[in-house]
């Protein structure tokens, strides 16, 4: 989920992060949560559905490019 203090680089990115399904309260449990923001690292990443609680780091936003905190 996403933090409402913290502005994301594209209205996109920010859809996708405040995502909220009727359905799958965790949102690694939800096949539509495809993005996550950590705010305590301001990380970005690509959620692995697996089972579990996998993340890929990403640097750049999927959809306009904007380079991401590290």
């Amino acid at each position: 989920m996403s933090d409402p203090a913290v502005r994301h680089c594209c209205r996109q990115m920010t859809s996708r992060l405040e995502h909220v399904c009727a359905l799958h309260p965790n949102p690694f449990d939800c096949p539509d949560q495809v993005v996550i923001y950590s705010p305590r690292f301001r990380e970005y990443g690509l959620i692995i559905h697996d089972g579990g609680t996998g993340v890929i780091s990403i640097r750049f936003c999927p959809w306009c490019g904007s380079t991401l905190p590290v």
